[in-house]
């Protein structure tokens, strides 16, 4: 049986952690299955060109795997998502603002942020960062002199 951690993750994987696991989880689905509708919207023909339609495809589910992957790694309590993860946000938070100003989409442009800055305070939440810590030997309980 696996044992609970101090910050309320089994096997000491903070809650904060895996709840920004799975937004993560939930922005790589989404573009993979954005990735799929492509696909599939090009086999039917609904695109001016393959090019476009496949490129866009493969750039949303090899970005969107790779997201989901980190979120995964994150529920499983896998340190290395935590980076993919960091970053992908990052990178979302300007097509956030797009969304929000020049595309006029402010229920998507909206609901994107709030995924985004939501997984970036959990991420760096100090259950979060402390667990990050371990990994580096820390001590988070040392004080210093």
């Amino acid at each position: 049986m696996a044992e609970r951690g101090k910050d309320g993750g089994s096997g000491g994987v903070p809650t904060t952690v895996r709840g920004a696991g799975g937004l993560v989880t939930l922005e790589g689905a989404v573009a993979v299955t954005v990735a799929l509708v492509l696909i599939v919207r090009g086999l039917l023909g609904h695109d001016q060109s393959a090019t476009s339609g496949y490129g866009t495809a493969a750039w949303f589910g090899i970005l969107g795997g790779g997201v989901l992957a980190a979120g995964i790694g994150l529920l499983l309590g896998k340190r290395w998502g935590r980076a993919i993860a960091v970053i992908a946000q990052l990178l979302l938070l300007p097509v956030a603002w797009s969304l929000l100003t020049d595309s006029h989409q402010p229920v998507f442009g909206t609901l994107l942020a709030v995924v985004a800055v939501g997984a970036l305070v959990l991420l760096f939440a100090p259950p979060s960062t402390r667990w990050m810590a371990e990994e580096y030997g820390v001590d988070p309980g040392a004080t210093r002199e």
